[in-house]
């Protein structure tokens, strides 16, 4: 496993945050924001399918440092803590999120961001794993988000619809208002190369403004994640370079 690299972050405030989500229910967030009175952008930042851990809110603070106010809303909140470890008690939160709620709770952290008094009223969204996927999802179902990275999420074609994911992201493209850069690996499988290839696809159909790019092998599922044994330094490294020059672009 590559050396996974501390970050220590100057220059910005980061707390943990309380708001109303959906239905007018308290959620947290957790917050970081820059010191300095200029005009910025705003980033959301949907963890992965691990919940809050610390490596979300190190993404957070990342952005504050970077010059954007930044939020992470935690859409597990309303059942407790998730052990990340417990990969069964992961599945299960992940599975059980409605996209109804998590699309409110997304809209309400938005407008917390865009309420901060020197924010520029700029939204762009991030999401991995299955954040990524939240990312697609909030970003074709919200006037308010003018860029969206997707992060190796899945499910975004999936193999079957539920209660809790009623209609495929795939299936709302149509609705997309955003430029959307999307960051994999070829050694995936949950998206693999083809299902990919299909976004892709369906997205030039609809003139849509989107770049993706796929590492190769063997990069594949979370190669963002520091704190996992599928972390890639190379892949990583350069996958920053392009997130932080996509929102440098479209959050002016």
């Amino acid at each position: 496993m590559q050396q996974r690299r501390e970050e220590f972050y100057e220059g910005m405030i980061a707390e943990t945050v309380y708001f109303e989500g959906y239905n007018d229910e308290t959620i947290q967030g957790y917050f970081a924001r820059p010191i300095t009175e200029s005009i910025k952008g705003g980033v959301l930042v949907i963890f992965e399918a691990f919940g809050m851990v610390e490596h979300t809110k190190e993404l957070v603070r990342k952005f504050a440092a970077n010059g954007y106010y930044s939020i992470a809303p935690d859409l597990y909140w309303r059942d407790g803590y998730v052990d990340p470890v417990d990969m069964r008690a992961v599945r299960k939160a992940m599975g059980e999120l409605p996209d109804t709620q998590a699309i409110a709770d997304m809209q309400a952290a938005t407008n917390f961001l865009k309420n901060q008094p020197n924010c520029s009223g700029k939204i762009g969204v991030i999401g991995h794993c299955s954040g990524g996927r939240h990312s697609m999802l909030f970003a074709c179902n919200s006037d308010d988000v003018d860029a969206a990275v997707n992060c190796y999420g899945g499910r975004v074609i999936p193999d079957e619809l539920t209660e809790a994911m009623p209609v495929a992201v795939y299936d709302m493209l149509s609705n997309l208002k955003c430029p959307v850069l999307g960051l994999f690996g070829e050694s995936d499988r949950n998206p693999d190369p083809e299902q990919i290839s299909k976004i892709e696809k369906r997205l030039n159909e609809l003139g849509k403004d989107f770049s993706f790019h796929i590492y190769p092998e063997p990069v594949g599922h979370g190669f963002f994640a520091d704190w996992r044994p599928t972390y890639d330094l190379e892949a990583s490294t350069d996958g920053w370079e392009r997130i932080f020059e996509f929102f440098k672009k479209h959050l002016k």
